[in-house]
């Protein structure tokens, strides 16, 4: 029985490539790629010669089956995209998941990855975070997604858009979430990488008037604002103690962080809210 190698190759610079990257695409009998004519540069450059076999999302189901049978046979494969780790908006899942139910054993050869080198450098809360990948072209899907994201609990949310497209998604975030902090990332590791970091509206208009912008592929990452949504039997005056002992606050500052996160409450009933909890406080 042969095994699968997930590895992971540079998405930009050739230098970040692993040494156990190379050791692997060396050793193993060959190489399914998204394609050839990319990988071929990654192996020539090294002089790595391997024989190649289309791997994309036109032919996965087709192809699952055939290098199924030849890790069956013995043969050591592995898979690669054109940059970065597969599976991460990059073909791979649908091979990787019948491999694993034919009991193949699967090894990660881990290295670049766009998500991670563009949350690493956004300045962002990067504790917890959700990868969406490139949003829907259909209206209603991308509607949808966005109304999921604007109720995530995660505040940290990383897409993936194309260079084409860039200038629409800067303008949906900053209709729906216009007070946002984002950074823009393109060209990864590469000589002309850029990263637009700041208020939505000003990336934005930064954006707009370069003539550069549609150039490079982009990770976005954006961190939305958490906005507190009343429950009906969710008191203001127990979201203001939440506020003073998640903040270690005073009432005041309870006071102005509730008004902040809530859009639809105004700040004369947070205010007459907080003077009920001193009342309720003197009587206890």
């Amino acid at each position: 029985m042969g095994t699968l190698y997930v590895v992971a190759t540079p998405i930009g610079n050739l230098s970040d490539v692993s040494k156990r990257a190379l050791e692997t695409l060396s050793n193993v009998d060959l190489i399914a790629v998204e394609d050839t004519r990319q990988t071929i540069k990654l192996l020539n450059h090294f002089n790595i010669k391997k024989p190649m076999i289309s791997y994309h999302k036109f032919n996965e189901s087709k192809r699952t089956e055939e290098l199924i049978e030849k890790l069956k046979s013995g043969i050591d494969i592995a898979l690669v995209t054109d940059a970065g780790t597969p599976c991460i908006s990059d073909p791979g899942y649908i091979l990787i998941k019948e491999v694993r139910d034919n009991g193949i054993e699967v090894i990660g050869i881990p290295g670049a990855s766009a998500i991670i080198t563009a949350l690493s450098i956004s300045g962002i809360d990067s504790s917890s975070f959700a990868f969406y990948g490139f949003l829907p072209t259909d209206t209603g899907k991308k509607k949808e997604l966005i109304e999921n994201i604007k109720e995530l609990s995660i505040n940290s949310i990383i897409l993936y858009e194309s260079p084409k497209r860039i200038v629409k998604l800067a303008e949906l975030l900053n209709k729906e979430f216009p007070n946002c902090k984002v950074c823009f990332c393109s060209d990864l590791t590469k000589l002309y990488e850029k990263s637009l970091y700041g208020n939505i509206a000003d990336v934005l208009e930064q954006l707009k008037s370069n003539s550069n912008t549609e150039k490079g592929e982009y990770t976005v990452v954006f961190e939305k604002e958490n906005i507190i949504k009343k429950e009906e039997n969710i008191s203001l005056e127990a979201l203001l103690i939440d506020i003073i002992i998640k903040e270690k606050c005073s009432i005041k500052d309870a006071i102005n962080i509730l008004n902040d996160k809530m859009k639809d409450i105004s700040k004369k009933d947070i205010y007459n809210a907080s003077l009920n909890l001193k009342e309720i406080l003197r009587n206890t």
